[in-house]
């Protein structure tokens, strides 16, 4: 958990701030005040520090957008085959503020933010902070270190790209999701179709509103079916 406020004076000298933050960064900072900024939600910014340290907002600005441009350029190049949707699905499931949320966390900026818990949005305040932090490497160290810390501390050791592939494409919870979100009650039918000659079975499933039939789909599996015929349902309830 993030204390609820936090000074910017905690750290009893410039090395021993260093010292914690070079575990998050894999390397250590040049410009200390910068990385301070980046670390200062607005909410616990004051009038007394405005002359020593400013808060992030700008800095999240400037690192939103090298993120974004990182991200966009590793997905290019690893999914050749894939078109334009997929890649934007993939690279807005990796930049949304949930997953921010849990990167931050597991790279430890949650010892490090300085904010003040004024409502129940803190949580979102560490991925905001990441983005900043994103911004302060890219002033103190330039793109290519940048795009270093990003592949590495980031993409290597936290993130599992073919784990969020699936997740997009599971498409059984987006709709049962969807009925959560919209109160509607969705239900699912499966059954055995037929056996083939080599008496492998066959399945089919439906997607129901109520009575209303919304999807059907057919599969080797029983889950297989049930994905095939919540991708029809998600087809169906955004037209």
């Amino acid at each position: 958990m993030i204390n609820s406020l936090q000074s910017i004076f905690d750290f009893s000298s410039r090395k021993d701030f260093n010292r914690k933050l070079r575990k998050v960064l894999g390397f250590y900072p040049s410009k200390s005040k910068l990385y301070r900024s980046a670390l200062m939600h607005k909410s616990a910014y004051n009038r007394n520090s405005s002359k020593l340290l400013v808060h992030n907002e700008r800095l999240e600005y400037l690192g939103d957008a090298i993120l974004g441009s990182v991200i966009a350029e590793l997905l290019f190049k690893q999914y050749p085959d894939e078109d334009e949707g997929f890649l934007t699905k993939l690279r807005s499931k990796i930049v949304n503020r949930k997953n921010l949320n849990k990167l931050a966390v597991l790279i430890g900026l949650e010892d490090l933010v300085i904010y003040r818990n004024y409502s129940n949005n803190s949580e979102q305040i560490l991925g905001n902070a990441l983005e900043a932090l994103i911004g302060a490497v890219y002033l103190d160290k330039g793109y290519k270190k940048c795009r270093k810390f990003i592949m590495r501390q980031l993409i290597a050791m936290h993130l599992d790209l073919e784990e969020l592939i699936h997740e997009d494409r599971d498409f059984k919870s987006r709709i049962i999701e969807w009925g959560q979100k919209n109160r509607k009650e969705i239900n699912f039918e499966s059954y055995e179709k037929y056996a083939d000659l080599n008496k492998v079975p066959f399945f089919g499933s439906s997607v129901k509103i109520s009575d209303e039939v919304i999807g059907e789909g057919e599969g080797r599996s029983k889950k297989e079916a049930e994905q095939h015929a919540a991708e029809q349902a998600l087809k169906f309830v955004s037209m």
